[in-house]
């Protein structure tokens, strides 16, 4: 119960006072909460496959599949992905799911806009990655939906998070392989109605092997929605 008290403490701080630099102090630009210098440094995902957003060794401008996506294609038909899983991304993902800083939620949800702003087709809902309710009662809020508040107010599109529960309390995936991963995953989620929409666009912090993303596409598209992207923060 403290856990949670704090937390919405956090939260209610962040909403109010102004932004400075969560990475090194300073003003941040914008009310964002990140300086320009600390954001210059912050590294994009370069060329990569337009369906997983998994980087490609040579540049290339032509939009293309990997070898994964060829033969596995994955449930979710496009991931957008601004940064790779690296350095203060990384840093802010972590202390953000870990170590109950709530604040960086809301600057990891406007660093995503921004970049859907100019690159995605804008879906008719958003779906945030629903937490196991022993993991929500862990952490004290879902860091997605905060996330994804910050990109559905910036975009005017509805979030539908009460549609898909996650039903299994599935172990983190972060010691895990890929072929343990998608297992860990597997009959995770359970839909509770039909999404009042043909595109969805899931809403993850970051995406490894794509296994929670592919697990939670299929589960909506079982219910005749027509096409499913992902959206996420960075890209392991």
């Amino acid at each position: 119960m403290m856990k949670t008290v704090n937390n919405w403490i956090n939260i209610i701080q962040y909403s109010l006072l102004p932004a400075s630099c969560i990475l090194c102090g300073n003003r941040g630009m914008q009310d964002m909460g990140l300086c320009q210098p600390c954001y210059n440094g912050l590294l994009t995902v370069k060329s990569h496959c337009f369906c997983c957003a998994k980087q490609f060794e040579s540049d290339s401008s032509n939009l293309q599949l990997c070898g994964d996506c060829q033969k596995n294609p994955p449930a979710f038909d496009r991931t957008y992905a601004p940064f790779a899983h690296q350095g203060a991304i990384r840093y802010l993902i972590n202390q953000c799911k870990f170590n109950g800083a709530y604040k960086n939620s809301r600057l990891l949800g406007l660093l995503l806009g921004k970049h859907l702003t100019n690159n995605a087709e804008l879906p008719e809902l958003i779906i945030p990655v629903p937490l196991h309710p022993k993991r929500y009662q862990q952490r004290g809020f879902n860091q997605t939906l905060e996330i994804a508040k910050i990109i559905a107010q910036q975009h005017s599109i509805p979030i539908d998070n009460a549609c898909c529960l996650h039903i299994k309390n599935t172990p983190h995936q972060i010691s895990l392989t890929g072929k343990q991963r998608h297992k860990n995953i597997k009959n995770a989620f359970q839909m509770e109605a039909r999404p009042n929409a043909e595109h969805i666009a899931i809403l993850h912090d970051v995406m490894t092997t794509g296994a929670t993303a592919n697990e939670l596409a299929k589960t909506i598209k079982a219910t005749g929605v027509n096409r499913v992207d992902v959206w996420v923060c960075a890209r392991a």
